[in-house]
C-alpha cells in the first residue's frame, strides 16, 4: 500500500478510534466492577489496560514510519514492557529456556573439549601417534635413535602418580615421565624458567641433577604463584627434584581428560625406582610415543617410512621371557602412525558415544521447551487479539506485527541464554566432578570461550525462531475490521481448531523417547550397582602398602608384608585381613597363556588367563566362597609343591572332570613354563571391572613367590567386623606405622573401586534421569496450558452445556477427549522414534534389550499418568463453572 493510501485509511479510521477507546475504557471499568472489585480498583485496572491501548494509538500515528533501527528499538522497549507486565509468563518461559539452552551449552562444552578441540600446542595437526597404544622403553629408544628417518622429531611419556609425602599416608600428585625433547616436540614453551633438554634425560640425571617442570595450576596451588619457585626443591617419591620451569596455563597435559602437576625426565627412573625401574624392561608397556610430521608429510607416508626400519626395531627389543609363538607374532605386528591432533584417543573413545547421546537428549529437551513456549505465545497472542487487530486497523503492516512478536521471542531467548550460560558453567563442572574417581581425577578445559558463547547465541536465535514463528504466522488470518467491531474478539480462522495440537503431539513423542531412555539407563545402572560380583564391597577397606623407601632387602619383603598383615588383623574391629598383588575392580591386571593338555593347538591369545597372588584368608576377607578343595595355608611356602586355586570360569574353560589335583602350566616370566596343582575352586568374582564378563582366573599363593619376584607394593585388604570400614583408617595407619614408619600407605574402601568402575553408567543414569524428569515436567506444563486455554476459549459453550443439564463428569470427559487423541498420536510417534533410536544405545546397556517392552510400557503409563493429572486440574475448574454467571457475562 502506498503512503497516500495509508494516510487516507488512517483519517477514516481514527475518528472511529477515539470513540472506540472511550467506549472501551467504560466497558473495561464495568467488567472489573462486575468481577467484584471496588469502583476505585476497577477504574485503576481499566486505566492501566487502557493506557496500553492508548500507547498503541500513539505508536501507530506516524504513518510514514521511522527508520528501521528506531522501529526495532521501539519493538524492544515495548516487548520489555509487556514482559514486565506478565511476570508469571516471563518467569516460566525464561526458566524453561535457561534450563534447555544451558543444558545444551553445558553438554556442548564437554563435546567441544573431548571430541572437537585439538591440543593447545604448536601446529597440532602435524602430530601423529604410534598406533595409539603403549610401548616399552627399549622400543622408544629404538624409535628415538631413528626418529628423523620418518618424522620431524618424536617424544614419549607415561602417566604416573608421584607421592609428595615423606612417610605414612600418601599425598599423590599427577605426574609424567617424559623424554628430554618432549616439550620441544609438542611446541609447549615455559612461562617461567625453562623446559627439559636432551641432557636432562640422561640416566641418573643431567648436569643439573634430577629436575622437574611443573604445571601452571600446580604452581598456583602449591606455591601460590611465586616467581622464586625456580630452583626450589620438590620431593617426589622421596627423591628431591629441582624445579626448572612452569608450563602455560592452557596446557593441561598430552592426554585428554587428565591433567599433570609435575613432569620429570625418563632417565631419572634410575634414581627414583633404583634397580626396579623399567628402562630396560622389554615387557613393561607404559609409554605413549608421539611424533611430529615433516612439512607436507602425511601420516601414511610416515608409517611407510617407519615400517622400513620396523625389522630392526622389533629385533632389538624382543622380550626375553616370551614363548616362541608370541615372539613370532611380535615380529609380525605392523607399526602404524595415526593422526593425534587431540592426543591419545582412550578418553575420547570411552565417552564419545555417551556424550553424543546426551547431546541428543538435551536437544530434545530444548525442543519440548520450545513447543511449550510456542503454545504459551500463541495463547498470549490470542489474548492480545484486540491490540493486534487495532494495530492493523491503524495501518501497521502484518510484517511489523510479526516482527514485534519475533522480537519478544528473541528477548525471551536472550534472557534464557544469559541464565543458561551460568547454568552451563555450573552444570559442565558438576558433570566433570562426577567423572572423577579417587584413583583418577578427570580434568577438562571448560573455560568460557568464543566457541561456547557462539554456540549458545546460535541456539538462542534458533530457539527464538522455533517458538516465535508460529504466533507470527497466525497474523496472516487477522481481519483489521475486527478492531472496529464490538464482538471482534478472535483471530479470523481460529474458530474451533486446536491451537497447539501438532506441538502437543511433538512434545508427547519426544518426552516418551526421553523417559524411555532414562528408564533404560537407570535400570542398567541399577543392575550393575546391585550385581553380585562375588565380593563383599561394603565391608572391605583396601590399603595400598609401598615398601620401596624402606631399608628392607628383597628377600625380607614378604616377611615385612606379613607383619603388616598381622598388625592389621590385630586391630580391634577387624574381622580379617589378606594380601594380594592385584586389587579387584581396580582396572589393573596380570595375565599369561595357560597350556591345556587337551588343546595344545590353541594359539596363545586363546589361552590367556588372568592371574593374581594372594595370602591365606584373602578369599574370606572378600567374602568369596570356596566351592571345592581348600584355601592356601602356611604349608604353601617356597620349596613346597606349587599350588593354585582356580575360579569357576577357569575350570569350565580349561579343565575336564574333577579339577582338584590336576596340573596346569602357565608362562611365569623368566622362569618359563611353570606347572601348578589345583587345590581349590572359588566362586567367580569380578577381576578388572564390574560389567566385564568374568574371565578365567588362577590364584597363586603369595608365600611361594621367589625373592626376585617379591614386589615392592601389595594390596592389603581388611574386612570390618561391623560398620563402615573407613572408620578403621586411623587405627590401621597407627598399627602399620609401628611395623615400619617408612611405609607409604593409601587407604580406599572397595566400594570406591566399584563406584569408579561404574562412572560412565552412573553419569548416563543421572543425566538421562534428570532430563527425562525435566521433559515430563515441561510436557505436563504444556498439557496444563493447552487444556486451560481450551477451557477459557470454550467457557461460554461449557456454561451453555451445563445450563442445559450437562453433568460435571461430562464436562471433564469433554476436556479429556480434547487432549486424548494428541497424546495417543504422540505415544505412537514416540514409540516409533524410540524403536529407531534404540540401535544407538545398545552397547551402553547391561543385561537389557534396548527395545525392552517393560520399560516402554512403564514409560508410556507414567507419561499418561502425568498427562492425566495435568489435564484434570483445568478440567475440574471447567466442571465448576457457574452457568448463570457465564450467561450474564455473554
Amino acid at each position: 500500500m502506498t503512503w497516500l493510501g495509508r494516510l487516507l485509511r488512517r483519517n477514516r479510521v481514527e475518528r472511529q478510534l477515539d470513540a472506540e477507546l472511550r467506549d472501551h475504557l467504560e466497558r473495561l471499568t464495568n467488567d472489573y466492577r462486575r468481577s467484584g472489585l471496588s469502583e476505585q480498583e476497577a477504574r485503576r485496572r481499566a486505566r492501566l489496560e487502557f493506557g496500553g491501548l492508548e500507547q498503541v494509538k500513539e505508536e501507530c500515528r506516524d504513518v510514514r514510519g521511522t527508520r528501521w533501527l528506531d522501529e526495532i528499538g521501539q519493538d524492544l522497549r515495548y516487548g520489555l514492557r509487556l514482559l514486565r507486565q506478565s511476570p508469571a509468563f516471563t518467569l516460566v518461559a525464561v526458566a524453561s529456556l535457561a534450563l534447555g539452552i544451558g543444558a545444551n551449552s553445558a553438554i556442548f562444552a564437554l563435546v567441544d573439549d573431548v571430541l572437537l578441540k585439538s591440543l593447545p600446542v604448536r601446529e597440532p595437526q602435524r602430530l601423529i601417534l604410534l598406533d595409539d597404544g603403549s610401548w616399552t622403553n627399549p622400543i622408544w629408544e629404538q624409535v628415538r635413535a631413528r626418529q628423523f628417518e620418518f618424522s620431524d622429531g618424536a617424544a614419549a611419556w607415561s602417566d604416573v602418580r608421584f607421592d609428595l609425602s615423606r612417610a605414612g599416608a600418601t599425598e599423590f600428585v599427577e605426574g609424567l615421565w617424559t623424554n628430554g625433547s618432549f616439550f620441544d616436540v609438542l611446541g609447549v614453551p615455559a612461562v617461567l624458567g625453562r623446559t627439559f633438554t636432551v641432557a636432562d634425560d640422561d640416566r641418573g640425571g643431567g648436569p643439573d641433577g634430577p629436575v622437574a617442570v611443573i604445571s601452571y595450576a600446580f604452581w598456583q596451588r602449591q606455591f601460590g604463584g611465586e616467581a622464586a619457585v625456580i630452583g626450589r626443591t620438590l620431593t617426589l617419591d622421596r627423591t628431591p627434584f629441582t624445579i626448572i620451569g612452569v608450563t602455560p596455563p592452557s596446557f593441561l597435559g598430552p592426554s585428554q581428560g587428565r591433567s599433570f602437576d609435575v613432569a620429570v625426565p625418563l632417565g631419572t627412573q634410575a634414581i627414583v625406582r633404583g634397580p626396579r625401574n623399567w628402562l630396560d624392561a622389554r615387557s613393561t608397556w607404559v609409554l605413549t610415543i608421539i611424533a611430529r610430521l615433516k612439512p607436507g608429510q602425511t601420516a601414511e607416508q610416515a608409517t611407510l617410512a617407519l615400517r622400513g626400519i620396523q625389522p630392526q626395531i622389533r629385533a632389538a627389543t624382543l622380550p626375553q621371557e616370551w614363548p616362541p609363538p608370541m615372539l613370532d607374532q611380535y615380529l609380525r605386528d605392523a607399526l602404524t602412525f595415526v593422526p593425534a591432533a587431540a592426543g591419545p584417543r582412550d578418553f575420547r573413545t570411552r565417552y564419545e558415544q555417551p556424550l553424543w547421546i546426551i547431546m541428543a537428549v538435551v536437544v530434545m529437551v530444548l525442543l519440548i521447551a520450545c513447543a511449550n513456549i510456542a503454545n504459551l505465545m500463541m495463547a498470549r497472542a490470542a489474548g492480545r487479539r484486540h491490540e493486534l487487530t487495532m494495530r492493523l486497523a491503524l495501518g501497521a503492516s502484518r510484517f511489523r506485527i510479526a516482527r514485534q512478536l519475533l522480537v519478544e521471542s528473541l528477548l525471551l531467548a536472550g534472557l534464557g541464554a544469559i541464565f543458561g550460560l551460568l547454568f552451563a558453567q555450573w552444570g559442565s563442572q558438576t558433570i566433570v566432578r562426577q567423572l572423577s574417581t579417587p584413583r583418577s581425577t578427570v580434568a577438562l578445559d571448560l573455560t568460557l570461550d568464543w566457541r561456547v558463547v557462539g554456540f549458545t547465541a546460535l541456539v538462542a536465535i534458533v530457539t527464538a525462531l522455533l517458538f516465535g514463528v508460529a504466533p507470527a504466522l497466525r497474523i496472516r488470518g487477522v481481519d483489521p475490521n475486527d478492531a472496529l467491531k464490538e464482538q471482534g474478539r478472535a483471530f479470523a480462522g481460529e474458530g474451533r481448531r486446536p491451537l497447539g495440537t501438532p506441538l502437543l503431539v511433538v512434545q508427547v513423542a519426544l518426552t516418551l523417547v526421553l523417559v524411555m531412555a532414562a528408564g533404560l539407563f537407570v535400570r542398567t545402572f541399577g543392575k550393575l550397582a546391585t550385581l553380585d560380583i562375588g565380593l563383599d564391597k561394603g565391608a572391605v577397606l583396601v590399603v595400598d602398602v609401598d615398601v620401596s623407601r624402606t631399608v628392607v632387602s628383597p628377600e625380607a619383603r614378604l616377611n615385612l608384608f606379613e607383619r603388616v598383615r598381622a598388625a592389621a588383623a590385630a586391630v580391634p574391629g577387624v574381622a580379617g585381613a589378606g594380601l594380594s598383588l592385584i586389587t579387584p575392580v581396580s582396572g589393573s591386571g596380570w595375565n599369561g597363556p595357560v597350556e591345556q593338555p587337551d588343546r595344545p593347538d590353541l594359539p596363545p591369545r586363546q589361552r590367556m588367563t588372568f592371574l593374581n597372588s594372594a595370602t591365606p584368608g584373602w578369599f574370606t576377607t572378600y567374602g568369596t566362597k570356596l566351592r571345592a578343595g581348600r584355601d592356601f595355608d602356611a604349608a604353601d611356602a617356597v620349596g613346597a609343591p606349587a599350588v593354585a586355586i582356580a575360579n569357576e570360569t577357569f575350570i569350565r574353560r580349561y579343565v575336564k572332570g574333577n579339577p582338584l589335583g590336576q596340573t596346569v602350566r602357565f608362562e611365569r616370566g623368566p622362569q618359563g613354563v611353570k606347572p601348578v596343582q589345583i587345590v581349590g575352586v572359588v566362586q567367580d568374582a569380578a577381576y578388572r571391572a564390574v560389567r566385564d564378563p568374568i574371565p578365567p582366573v588362577l590364584y597363586l599363593p603369595l608365600t611361594q613367590a621367589q625373592a626376585e619376584e617379591n614386589p615392592t607394593r601389595l594390596s592389603l585388604s581388611v574386612r570390618a567386623a561391623t560398620g563402615s570400614p573407613v572408620l578403621l583408617t586411623k587405627s590401621l595407619a597407627a598399627a602399620i606405622t609401628e611395623v615400619d614408619p617408612d611405609l607409604s600407605l593409601t587407604f580406599r574402601p572397595l566400594a570406591a573401586f566399584v563406584d569408579g568402575a561404574l562412572v560412565r553408567e552412573r553419569l548416563l543414569a543421572m543425566l538421562s534421569g534428570f532430563f527425562g524428569g525435566l521433559a515430563l515436567l515441561l510436557a505436563g506444563i504444556g498439557l496444563y496450558g493447552m487444556t486451560s486455554y481450551s477451557v477459557n476459549r470454550r467457557r461460554a459453550e461449557i456454561g451453555i452445556r451445563m445450563a442445559l443439564g450437562a453433568r460435571s463428569s461430562r464436562v471433564v470427559a469433554l476436556m479429556f477427549r480434547r487432549i486424548a487423541w494428541p497424546i495417543a498420536l504422540g505415544l505412537v510417534a514416540g514409540g516409533a522414534l524410540s524403536w529407531w533410536a534404540s540401535r544407538y544405545v545398545t552397547t551402553l546397556l547391561y543385561d537389557l534389550d534396548a527395545r525392552d517392552p517393560v520399560t516402554f510400557i512403564g514409560a508410556s503409563v507414567f507419561l499418561c499418568a502425568v498427562s492425566a493429572v495435568a489435564a484434570w486440574l483445568p478440567a475440574r475448574r471447567a466442571a465448576r463453572i457457574d452457568p448463570a454467571r457465564v450467561l450474564r457475562e455473554a
